[in-house]
């Protein structure tokens, strides 16, 4: 009903930048919560950042100041710009939006996940 599609990961050098995108689409009313989850080997996933509610932002402490988010409504699109990149911060990187699909359905989605490698 509802598809995430990310895009922007890739191999970065300590200190560089990237900028990862989401798309969604499909049966879509509404997105009340949209953003990024990253996940590890041998961890669980965490939140890296996300809208929580209109104009409102949570961040993992880890990557305040360093991270920032930003959606474009018109287009369901969640950007996630990444700035002085950490080794530790090597994952797979999952967009995951909740999105209301009629008048008394909403539920969880989540992208396919965009592997994010930070090495010199």
């Amino acid at each position: 009903q509802v598809q995430l599609v990310e895009s922007g990961g890739g191999l970065v050098q300590p200190g560089g930048s990237l900028r990862l995108s989401c798309a969604a689409s499909g049966s879509i009313i509404r997105i009340d919560r949209m953003g990024w989850y990253r996940q590890s080997p041998g961890k669980e996933r965490e939140l890296v950042a996300a809208f929580i509610s209109e104009g409102i932002t949570e961040f993992a402490d880890s990557v305040k100041g360093r991270f920032t988010i930003s959606r474009d409504n018109a287009k369901n699109t969640v950007y996630l710009q990444m700035n002085s990149l950490k080794p530790e911060d090597t994952a797979v990187y999952y967009c995951y939006a909740y999105v209301t699909i009629s008048r008394i359905s909403a539920d969880d989605y989540w992208g396919q996940g965009t592997q994010v490698t930070v090495s010199s």
